[in-house]
């Protein structure tokens, strides 16, 4: 411990070199401090006070007491083909230990070169990396499993894309940065014996309570599995479209990582689809359920020789885990939708009920987080749904189910990170205005109050919105 609070452990160093490289971050120039979670700080164990007048530790040029630095190895299937990646701007400080007793990785991102840069300057620009704190705390403030971003720092460095940018470092927090995309990698270029050796170092981290079970690496994909059911049925019921679900973008943990091309739906739209490399909609919106389900197949693979020595039953019993997503994926988003409207008496009738409303906001292409939030409350004269074509025979089957509005109303966010206004945050902070951003952020902390400024869909002008890659 130190009068900054840090109280490292660094555990991941423990395992064979094969899973990373040491590596010290790139030391800015003019370091300066753009924006610093407070809340989250104190939740880490750390001195806020202290720590948010060191923009140093934040972009790379200062190791925190205790820090060990390092690039993690990984690899991942990206839009379906296996490529070899790993930390290419990111190093690996170490692992917090809260007061609590909780673990969490401490990563710089955009901090500078790393063996597995891939011929990338291993920078980052300042909008990709605030974008990615904006959305990473608007998911934390809807309740979503994510991680998230302790800070930003200005490098003074400038970085080249297609145009000179800013460049800036994000600290980014996770309950661990392992990914499916990692045991891609170890079942590639390591030996079954490292896999082994990974999987136990992720059965100890994230379910301890296994660690002793004689089917303990079934049940560790049973655990990862009902974790990706979950998230992902959580994303379809807030309409978040990550926008890149490789394998290397899927957390052991299952927790939301990597905000690259991503975004909220306004319109419901179940082909929607924001990345701009997404050509093909491989990462659609309705398409995100089933990536999960691919990802984990991949997941399975590297796991079947220790399922069981005999291929075709290790198989069966990965087929078995795969059924068990699904059913886990099923219950999760139909029960949250039966949440989102107010129903607390499941009947089978209930899917039909919702697959009519949501026929019906794709038909008229209504919003979809202003659709459900206008149902927690009574459904006045003159509302607009009125109008909508089949809407009073809908409401009159749904009036006869729903018992709880009060219950829609802790479902059904008013504020959520509007594409239009992440954006004009990001072009105000990269021209030396900051306030949009804070006053964004503050309305997102508080996702189910109604803001006449942060709960208005765009303009049809500002409809057809496009994600790019931060690299």
């Amino acid at each position: 411990m130190n009068n900054e609070g840090w109280n490292f452990d660094n555990t991941y160093i423990q395992l064979p070199k094969i899973f990373y490289k040491n590596q010290l971050p790139t030391a800015a120039p003019t370091p300066q401090m753009v924006i610093f979670n407070q809340n989250l700080a104190e939740s880490l164990g750390l001195n806020a006070d202290t720590l948010k007048k060191e923009p140093a530790i934040f972009a790379g040029c200062k190791l925190p007491m205790g820090a060990n630095p390092i690039a993690q190895a990984y690899a991942g299937y990206q839009f379906g083909h296996f490529t070899m990646l790993g930390d290419g701007r990111a190093v690996l400080l170490g692992e917090q230990i809260t007061p609590a007793g909780q673990k969490f990785d401490i990563q710089l991102k955009g901090s500078g070169i790393t063996p597995f840069s891939r011929g990338g300057d291993g920078y980052a620009a300042l909008k990709p990396m605030l974008r990615e704190y904006i959305i990473s705390e608007a998911m934390f403030h809807l309740g979503l499993p994510t991680t998230r971003s302790l800070a930003v720092a200005l490098t003074g460095k400038t970085v080249m894309r297609e145009k000179a940018l800013q460049g800036a470092v994000l600290t980014r927090t996770a309950s661990s940065h392992i990914r499916v995309g990692t045991f891609n990698f170890i079942s590639a270029f390591g030996t079954q014996e490292n896999t082994r050796t990974l999987a136990d170092y992720c059965i100890n981290r994230h379910f301890s309570e296994l660690k002793n079970h004689e089917n303990k690496y079934i049940l560790f994909m049973r655990k990862a599995a009902e974790k990706q059911a979950a998230l992902i049925a959580s994303w379809q019921l807030i309409g978040f479209v990550h926008g890149v679900m490789n394998t290397d973008n899927m957390a052991i943990s299952g927790e939301t990582i990597d905000y690259g091309p991503c975004a909220f739906m306004d319109s419901y739209n179940p082909n929607t689809v924001f990345s701009s490399i997404d050509t093909h909609g491989r990462y659609a919106y309705k398409n995100q359920p089933t990536i999960g389900a691919w990802n984990l197949s991949r997941f399975a693979e590297e796991l079947l020789f220790l399922f069981h020595e005999d291929k075709e039953k290790a198989a069966e019993l990965a087929r078995q885990e795969i059924n068990y997503y699904w059913e886990c994926y099923n219950e999760h988003w139909l029960n949250g939708m039966r949440a989102k409207l107010g129903i607390t008496h499941p009947t089978p009738e209930d899917t039909e009920l919702i697959a009519e409303l949501l026929g019906l906001m794709a038909a008229h292409k209504l919003d979809y987080t202003n659709t459900f939030h206008s149902l927690s409350s009574p459904v006045e004269p003159g509302s607009p749904l009125l109008n909508i074509a089949g809407f009073i025979p809908w409401q009159h089957k749904w009036h006869k189910k729903m018992d709880n509005r009060q219950q829609m109303k802790k479902h059904n966010p008013a504020v959520i990170p509007r594409n239009y206004k992440v954006e004009e945050a990001l072009e105000a902070a990269d021209n030396g205005d900051f306030s949009v951003m804070h006053n964004l952020l503050d309305a997102l902390s508080k996702p189910y109050e109604y803001s006449s400024e942060y709960s208005l869909p765009p303009k049809a002008a500002n409809c057809d919105y496009k994600t790019f890659c931060g690299t």
